[in-house]
């Protein structure tokens, strides 16, 4: 019969989405100061932002992001693409990347590269393009940022870093040959003849930069640049640096190039039995945060990697507010920080 049987379930009430209006109501507020305080926006006192991060929490409210990007054409996201998350510096320049974003509201989308190619970056570049995003940061080598066939989204707000691109981007960069300069001089001013330089890889601009600047001082300062070795940023690479630096009676002072290849370097010239700085003066570059714990302590140029990355952020954010793509290169101030792996050559 008709009405026999189970009767269904009614179906529950959809809820409403709660809207920005109604934060405002419950809050006393206009929507325009609801909108404020969603995004972060200075200007509003503190009663009245906690009252509608109140209302907020009372109704629940989640501000809708994409819709607001679609309104407003802003995605309130920065694209990074970096080689690598194995070195000290890119690590900590992601951080003050990802950390200065947040600070002004934006949210960061990291595209590591696997392999250093020219494909693989133009697959990282093509992605980036298809990405809602507003502005990028890459951490590239200058020998692939100058390949003609890699273009990054049009009319996209850009700043680069570990490169000298700056006629083509806005390049933020630690100061390489100051920091280096400052290393030789040290040295020199300690009495060494001249100084030896463990090199890092061939196509890093970052040990390209350095391994220039550590020949001009010697040349400036009328002393001959020794031959280099070379590693590859690793502190294995520094022991097997090191090994062959300790077979050369005549070097007494060493520049390494990161602090983790002066790491390998100290050990091997121990094994050797080459005592630093009584034998071997030593110098690195980085003052990672380990740095004053080797044994000896290590004198080291200090670099601000997170500097390099609050700078990154702030001039691609001056880009897309200003909506007009910039050129040329920001240096951050390096510093020497003496400790006990530098003293005065033996004597003869």
């Amino acid at each position: 019969m008709p009405g026999d049987g189970p009767i269904p379930a009614s179906r529950p009430a959809r809820r409403r989405s709660v809207s920005m209006a109604d934060v405002a109501r419950l809050a006393g507020v206009s929507s325009q100061t609801v909108s404020r305080v969603s995004n972060g926006f200075p200007g509003v006192n503190e009663a009245t932002r906690e009252q509608v991060l109140s209302a907020m929490r009372e109704l629940d409210y989640r501000p809708n992001s994409a819709a607001r990007a679609l309104k407003s054409g802003e995605f309130r996201t920065i694209g990074v693409i970096t080689f690598t998350l194995s070195t000290t510096g890119n690590v900590r320049t992601v951080e003050a990347i990802a950390t200065s974003a947040a600070q002004e509201g934006y949210a960061v989308t990291l595209l590591p590269v696997a392999v250093p190619t020219q494909d693989e970056v133009r697959g990282a570049f093509s992605r980036l393009g298809e990405l809602a995003i507003d502005a990028a940061i890459v951490i590239m080598e200058v020998h692939l940022l100058d390949d003609a066939r890699l273009s990054l989204p049009p009319h996209a707000k850009v700043v680069v870093t570990d490169s000298d691109a700056g006629d083509r981007y806005t390049v933020v960069d630690t100061d390489q040959v100051g920091g280096t300069r400052e290393a030789i001089a040290h040295l020199l001013d300690l009495g060494h003849e001249t100084v030896w330089h463990l090199a890092g890889p061939e196509k890093s601009y970052a040990a390209q930069r350095r391994t220039e600047a550590w020949r001009a001082a010697l040349v400036r300062a009328g002393r001959t640049p020794p031959s280099l070795v070379r590693g590859d940023w690793s502190a294995e690479s520094g022991y097997r640096a090191g090994l062959e630096l300790a077979e050369r009676a005549e070097c007494t002072a060493v520049f390494a190039a990161n602090d983790q290849m002066a790491l390998g370097l100290l050990r091997a010239l121990n094994e050797r039995g080459r005592k630093v700085p009584e034998d071997v003066s030593v110098v690195g570059f980085d003052d990672i945060a380990e740095a004053g714990s080797f044994q000896p302590p290590l004198t080291t140029v200090h670099q601000d990697f997170g500097e390099v990355g609050r700078r990154c952020v702030d001039r691609v954010l001056h880009q897309v507010k200003h909506g007009e793509p910039e050129h040329g290169t920001t240096l951050v101030p390096t510093r020497l920080v003496v400790r006990a792996s530098t003293a005065p050559p033996p004597a003869r």
